[in-house]
C-alpha cells in the first residue's frame, strides 16, 4: 500500500550548496519539506558528478540565487505525496533532470524532451517554487528540478523513474543523464542503423554511452576522438574501432581516410565551439552532425552554409538524447540487467559528498571514468 506524507514538516539534510559567481560550494544543513500532492521525496543513494554542474560553477550558465546542485542521481523513495499511485516507498528511482509538465504542446506531441514548462528552466518545481530552505531563512532552489547533491530531495513525480531494484545506484545515477543522453543521442535523435559508421569527439561519460550505444545498434564503424590516451582506451573497451587524437593537426582528413569519405553521423560530446564548427567536416555526402555536448549559454560556432547545402548534410540539436525518461530509463536499464550495455565499467571513483566539490572542479583535467557520490 502506498504510504502518503502531507503537512508542513520537514527533514533535515546535508546538501552541496553555491552561492553563485565568484564563490566555493561548500556543505551546509538545509530543510527539505515533506511531500505535498503529486510529489515524491527520495532519500538518495548516488549522484553523478557531471559537466553541467561545473558549467554552473564556472559561471557559464549564471543564476542569480542559492543552488543545492547536483542533477543525475537516484535514490529510494522516502513518501509520496497525495496524487501519487504509482510508486511507494523502498521503490529505486532515478531522477530525470528535466522533467516535462505533461501539459504543454511538446508534451501532449509525445516530445517530453521538448517540454516549454519544466521545472528545469526555474530550477524548482513546476510551479516556479522550491521546496527548500536554508538555516539563515533564505531559499535554495534545486538545480535543475532535482538538486541531487543532498542527502533528501523531493521532486514532482515526473522526476522520479522506477526502474529495477537490482540496478546498482551509482548505475542509476548515471542512466539519469550521461547514459541516456548518449544512448539516445543514437538511438533516438540521431535513429543510427546497423551497417552505418559514426565519428564520437569528446569520449568522457556522455561520449562512452555514445560509442556504447552505436555498438548495441550495430554501427560498423565506431571512430573516437579525445585528448586523453586513458579515454581513447575506455573507448576501445567499449566498442570503439579506432581511436584518433583530437589534437592532430590533420584529423579531419584521418576520419575521412579510414572511414572511406567521411562517416554517417559525427557527434559532438564535448560542446566546445571549435569541436562543434569542425564537426560537419568529418562528415560523407548526406552525413548528420549530432551537437549532444552542452556549450556555455552564449557560444558562438562558425560553419560554412554552403559546404553543407552542397554536401546535402543535417544538423540535428539533441537535448537530452530526445529521451521520455518514462519509456527510456526502464528500457536501458532491462539492457543493462540483460548484459548488452556495460555500464559498470562507467563508474569510476565512488565518493562520499564531502569530495564532490573538489571532484566537480577536477572535471576541469578528468581524463577517466565517471566519479560518483555514494550516500
Amino acid at each position: 500500500m502506498t504510504a502518503t506524507q502531507t503537512g508542513s514538516t520537514t527533514v533535515t539534510s546535508r546538501s552541496l550548496l553555491f552561492d553563485g559567481a565568484g564563490s566555493i560550494p561548500y556543505i551546509k544543513e538545509i530543510s527539505v519539506r515533506t511531500p505535498r500532492a503529486g510529489e515524491v521525496l527520495v532519500k538518495m543513494a548516488a549522484a553523478g558528478v557531471c559537466h553541467s554542474d561545473l558549467h554552473v560553477i564556472n559561471g557559464d550558465w549564471p543564476f542569480p540565487y542559492r543552488l543545492t546542485l547536483g542533477h543525475e542521481g537516484a535514490g529510494i523513495v522516502e513518501s509520496v505525496g497525495a496524487g501519487v499511485h504509482d510508486l511507494e516507498p523502498g521503490d529505486q528511482v532515478v531522477f530525470s533532470w528535466f522533467a516535462p509538465c505533461m501539459n504543454c504542446p511538446s508534451c501532449h506531441e509525445g516530445k517530453s524532451w521538448l517540454c516549454q514548462a519544466s521545472g528545469a528552466f526555474v530550477n524548482g518545481l513546476p510551479d516556479g517554487s522550491t521546496p527548500l530552505t536554508a538555516d539563515d531563512g533564505k531559499e535554495v532552489r534545486p538545480h535543475l528540478g532535482v538538486g541531487a547533491f543532498s542527502e533528501y530531495s523531493l521532486v514532482p513525480r515526473p522526476a522520479a523513474i522506477k526502474i529495477p531494484s537490482d540496478v546498482p545506484p551509482e548505475v542509476a545515477a548515471l542512466i539519469g543523464c550521461s547514459i541516456a543522453t548518449g544512448i539516445g543521442a543514437v538511438t533516438n535523435t540521431a535513429d543510427v542503423r546497423a551497417g552505418q559508421t559514426a565519428v564520437v569527439v569528446g569520449c568522457g561519460g556522455v561520449g562512452q554511452a555514445l560509442i556504447m550505444g552505436l555498438k548495441l545498434v550495430g554501427a560498423r564503424q565506431i571512430i573516437a576522438v579525445d585528448l586523453s590516451e586513458n579515454r581513447l582506451e575506455i573507448a576501445r573497451s567499449f566498442g570503439a574501432t579506432d581511436v584518433l587524437k583530437g589534437d592532430d593537426p590533420d584529423l579531419a582528413k584521418k576520419i575521412k581516410e579510414i572511414s572511406g569519405g567521411g562517416t554517417d553521423f559525427a557527434f559532438d560530446a564535448i560542446g566546445l565551439t571549435s569541436t562543434s564548427a569542425a564537426l560537419t567536416g568529418y562528415l560523407k555526402q548526406g552525413g548528420a552532425a549530432v551537437y549532444v555536448g552542452m556549450p556555455a549559454r552564449d557560444a558562438e560556432a562558425v560553419i560554412r552554409p554552403w559546404e553543407i547545402i552542397a554536401a546535402g548534410q543535417r544538423i540535428l540539436g539533441c537535448n537530452y538524447g530526445s529521451t521520455r525518461p518514462a519509456v527510456d530509463f526502464p528500457k536501458i536499464a532491462d539492457l543493462y540487467l540483460a548484459g548488452l550495455l556495460p555500464l559498470d565499467e562507467m563508474v569510476g571513483e565512488r565518493i562520499g559528498l564531502d569530495s564532490a566539490a573538489a571532484a566537480i572542479a577536477g572535471l576541469k583535467s578528468s581524463s577517466g571514468r565517471r566519479s560518483v557520490v555514494v550516500y
